[in-house]
């Protein structure tokens, strides 16, 4: 008899710098560099710091940011100091921590991205206070980039080029200009207090419950764009990380041959080096067609306490072997990938359960597989 799962139990909040998170290998300490953006040497010193006082492993995460891996509690009063030397903590704990922003990458200096980052991140402080897990999309290319990925509220283009603001969840927005779009977001954050939105903790599952405004959804936003891929652009290259995970001496190393002028974080698993081309290395994905860039692989055992299944190695052995994205969960919470997946495989008791076109807290297919018995079950699919 195939058995349910525990439901997930998912923390409230996400570390931060000032407020790191301990797991299975020490403390994540999170960077939110700001418009997602770090010069040369910001990024020589988060390598050299990660070097020096984490395990030398550092992660992007799906919100742009990156996190120095394996750092120990005596060490993290150090790494504060380090990262306040790098003018990569330029606010205090309380604003750092609202400071969940996704920037557009391909964003140039005085456009209108560029201008409402710098607006919003002045009026953090105006921002009501909402659940810690809450955030924005600076989404004002063309066309959208960041559909799949989370984000509360959302600025983003009409298909004639006009801003709208929009509630995530809804298929359509808000008219806005650059110069009232805060002020309409932080109306929105207001209702979404006022009509009782912390008790739902996401804008999707509230106004699956709430009746927006009707001048709130009037205006569709347009198509998406299409995904961004390793290769050349106009800006510098793309290089992509596998399950996210960069190793501080190859991304130093990296740098430093390409002579990248600054990094610019994307929350796809691709770092874009500015002014730079692209290079032949082993340590990054350079093509868009590489099999681990539909794979998503949470860290796992034993860097996560978590988890109870080893997960990455599974997940590079199986990327090239089966059709579709894949999901290796060390536990049900499927940090890297909370959403459904065409294949998942979810870490339980030193097993793994199998779910198809589910998310990693729903009902599985299989369960108590070994890793032999997923590669038999899985590997020719």
């Amino acid at each position: 008899m195939t058995q349910t799962p525990p439901s997930p139990s998912v923390k409230g909040w996400c570390p931060g710098a000032y407020r790191p998170m301990m797991s299975g290998d020490g403390l994540v300490v999170r960077v939110r560099p700001v418009l997602a953006r770090l010069t040369q040497d910001q990024v020589i010193g988060l390598c050299d710091t990660a070097l020096a006082f984490g395990s030398g492993l550092i992660d992007l995460t799906s919100r742009s940011n990156l996190q120095i891996r394996g750092v120990a509690e005596e060490n993290h009063q150090a790494v504060l100091d380090r990262l306040r030397d790098l003018d990569l903590l330029p606010d205090d704990p309380i604003l750092e921590g609202r400071r969940n922003i996704l920037i557009a990458p391909m964003l140039s200096k005085g456009d209108d991205t560029a201008r409402l980052a710098a607006k919003f991140m002045a009026r953090l402080g105006d921002l009501p206070e909402l659940p810690a897990k809450m955030g924005y999309a600076i989404d004002t290319d063309i066309a959208p980039q960041f559909i799949q990925n989370s984000a509360d509220f959302r600025f983003e283009r009409t298909v004639t080029g006009d801003l709208i603001l929009r509630a995530d969840g809804m298929s359509r927005g808000r008219a806005v200009s650059v110069d009232t779009a805060i002020d309409r977001l932080i109306e929105m954050a207001d209702w979404f207090v006022t009509t009782g939105g912390r008790e739902n903790r996401r804008m999707a599952r509230h106004t699956s419950l709430t009746a927006l405004p009707a001048d709130w959804q009037a205006v569709l936003p347009a198509a998406p764009a299409q995904p961004m891929t390793p290769g050349q652009t106009a800006i510098g290259a793309v290089f992509g990380a596998a399950f996210g995970q960069i190793n501080a001496a190859a991304l130093k190393t990296l740098m430093t041959a390409t002579d990248a002028q600054a990094l610019r974080v994307t929350p796809w698993r691709l770092i874009l080096l500015e002014g730079a081309e692209m290079a032949d290395t082993a340590a990054f994905i350079t093509t868009a067609n590489d099999p681990l860039l539909k794979a998503d692989a949470c860290p796992g055992a034993p860097l996560c306490a978590t988890a109870t299944v080893e997960t990455r190695d599974i997940a590079r052995a199986l990327a090239s072997q089966i059709t579709g994205p894949l999901h290796v969960s060390g536990c049900a919470k499927g940090c890297a990938r909370p959403r459904a997946c065409a294949t998942t495989l979810v870490g339980r008791d030193g097993a793994f359960d199998l779910v198809q076109n589910g998310t990693p807290w729903d009902q599985p297919t299989q369960t108590g597989l070994s890793p032999d018995t997923v590669m038999e079950v899985l590997g020719t699919h």
